[in-house]
C-alpha cells in the first residue's frame, strides 16, 4: 500500500488536499486532487490547527469524481482527536544553542508531567536526542554519535 503526503509543507500542485473533516470519532472524509489514491493507502494530512503535525489516515473507500477530472473523495480511519489539543513549545540545543519550535498533541486533562512526556516523544520523532537534562539537535546528535 502506498503513502501519500498531503501536508501543507509538501507543496505539490499535482497532489492537493481540498478538505479533511471529521465524520465521527476516528472516521474522516477526505477530498483531494491527484495522487492515485486506493483503499488501504495511507494519507498523511496535517492536524487542524497545526503547522506541521502529521495526521496519518488509512483509506477505506475511494470514489473518483467525473468532474473535475482527477478529484476524489474518500473515507479514512485515523486517530480520535476528541479532547486533544495542539500545543506549541520550543527546545534549544545545549551544544550549538540552536532553537526550534515544535508542536505535539496532548489531552486537555493532561498534567504538566504527561505533557512533558508527550513533548519528549515528539522531539525524538524530530531527531532530537536527550542527554540527561540537556538536549542535542539532530546535527549535534549525529556529530556526537560519529565521535564515539
Amino acid at each position: 500500500m502506498a503513502e501519500h503526503d498531503f501536508r501543507r509543507t509538501a507543496l505539490n500542485p499535482s497532489h492537493t488536499l481540498i478538505e479533511c473533516r471529521t465524520v465521527a470519532p476516528g472516521l474522516y472524509q477526505v477530498t483531494g486532487q491527484g495522487g492515485g489514491i486506493q483503499p488501504g493507502d495511507t494519507l498523511i494530512c496535517t492536524v487542524k490547527g497545526s503547522r506541521d503535525l502529521p495526521l496519518p489516515l488509512v483509506v477505506g473507500k475511494v470514489r473518483y469524481l467525473i468532474n473535475p477530472a482527477g478529484q476524489w473523495t474518500a473515507t479514512a480511519q485515523g486517530p480520535n482527536l476528541n479532547g486533544q489539543m495542539v500545543l506549541g513549545w520550543s527546545i534549544h540545543c545545549d551544544e550549538c544553542k540552536r532553537e526550534q519550535a515544535f508542536e505535539f498533541l496532548a489531552e486537555e486533562k493532561d498534567n504538566l508531567q504527561q505533557r512533558t512526556a508527550k513533548a519528549v516523544q515528539r522531539i525524538g520523532q524530530l531527531g532530537w536526542t536527550p542527554r540527561g537534562e540537556e538536549h542535542l539537535c539532530p546535527a549535534c546528535s549525529k556529530a556526537a554519535t560519529s565521535e564515539q
